[in-house]
């Protein structure tokens, strides 16, 4: 018998997780000059690095031959002091994905359910079926999250609803308030993530203090990430905040040494990085205007969007969806954005807002990729 067969169905049935494609990936694959690609699919920080995050880095290179903390001491303080949370409601990750899995391995299992939305991120469905439970896809409203229609689709087996916001791949948003009448009407007994993993970018006018809701909703889990506006996304490292009951089931799930000691090192000081948040989040608004007014003068819809990325549909020919077409046309001109018909939405491409010159690149070849 095939040794295959042996693992649960489940497991079998699961459609591995696709990353955007990688500048060297696409480099070998069309004999481009790596130099000259520029890659818009992963909504990674175009400016690289926080600059403090680089001291600490090469601070702790010294250090690499000894395992890191494993209760990841400094990173887990500095997090206490900026959002006034006590440690023991803290865990780190392996990036903000190791906390979604680590509670979907706390609250799910075969018999159980998740409840998440239509167009919502990928790794809430691989996460739920990872465990055996039962998927709940509750349709988008306008792209975004139906809060009330999620919240009327939790069943009695339901223990985990994830809520992302803003959204990806959508960048739809929910006012704050909205989230906490949720958290208000859902059952105690079933926990609720919200994964913030864009917060950063929201503009002043449409921040919320989503960290206050801990001392009034027990099943309430935050996530977050240093992937995104702090630059850190090949280090791989995020945090949750929750009741310190759920961090400790958490806890008991989470790999042993699960962040590495470059990562602890580098997003501590990041967090200090308010500077480099503060020009990435200015570039970020400046080129999502431009994106927008070049949309609308190519004549192509998109989804209005309150993270670093935006979606925009590409007009069909006939029936034929024509967005896979025209992001190959892109590749071959060495620009790399993200096709996200696997979230429902084959009329759609996703591109990440980059630096001024990345974002003029993309406009030309997307015009030259439209005409052709």
């Amino acid at each position: 018998m095939d040794l295959c067969e042996q693992s649960p169905s489940y497991v079998r049935a699961i459609a591995p997780y696709q990353p955007g494609k990688p500048i060297s990936e696409l480099a070998r694959e069309m004999g481009l000059d790596e130099r000259k690609i520029i890659k818009l699919a992963s909504n990674e920080n175009p400016l690289g690095v926080s600059p403090k995050a680089k001291a600490a880095i090469k601070k702790a290179l010294a250090e690499l031959g000894r395992y890191p903390d494993g209760n990841a001491f400094d990173l887990k303080a500095a997090l206490a002091r900026r959002y006034g949370a006590p440690e023991e409601s803290i865990v780190v990750g392996n990036g903000s994905n190791d906390l979604l899995e680590m509670a979907a391995a706390v609250f799910l299992a075969p018999g159980r359910s998740a409840v998440y939305s239509q167009h919502a991120f990928a790794v809430y469905p691989l996460a739920t079926q990872a465990r055996g439970a039962r998927s709940i896809v509750v349709p988008a409203k306008n792209y975004g999250h139906d809060l009330e229609a999620m919240l009327a689709a939790i069943a009695a087996d339901t223990r985990l609803v994830f809520i992302a916001n803003p959204n990806n791949p959508t960048g739809t948003f929910i006012a704050g308030g909205e989230i906490e009448a949720f958290l208000a009407r859902a059952p105690r007994e079933v926990a609720v993530v919200v994964d913030e993993a864009y917060t950063e970018y929201l503009p002043r006018e449409l921040r919320y203090d989503s960290v206050a809701w801990l001392k009034k909703f027990p099943n309430f889990i935050l996530t977050r990430t240093f992937s995104k506006v702090y630059g850190l996304a090949g280090l791989r490292v995020g945090f949750g905040l929750m009741d310190p009951g759920v961090a400790g089931l958490l806890n008991r799930v989470r790999q042993p040494f699960n962040v590495n000691s470059l990562a602890l090192a580098a997003a501590a000081a990041a967090l200090d990085d308010r500077a480099f948040v503060a020009k990435s989040t200015r570039m970020n608004r400046a080129g999502m205007a431009l994106l927008e007014r070049a949309f609308r003068k190519l004549g192509l819809e998109y989804i209005p969007s309150c993270a670093n990325f935006v979606s925009f549909a590409v007009p069909r020919h006939g029936a034929e969806p024509r967005a896979g077409a025209v992001y190959e046309k892109l590749l071959r001109q060495g620009v790399i954005v993200r096709p996200v018909a696997g979230y429902g939405m084959p009329d759609h491409l996703r591109v990440t807002v980059g630096t001024p010159k990345e974002n003029e690149r993309f406009l030309k070849a997307l015009e030259a990729a439209l005409e052709a």
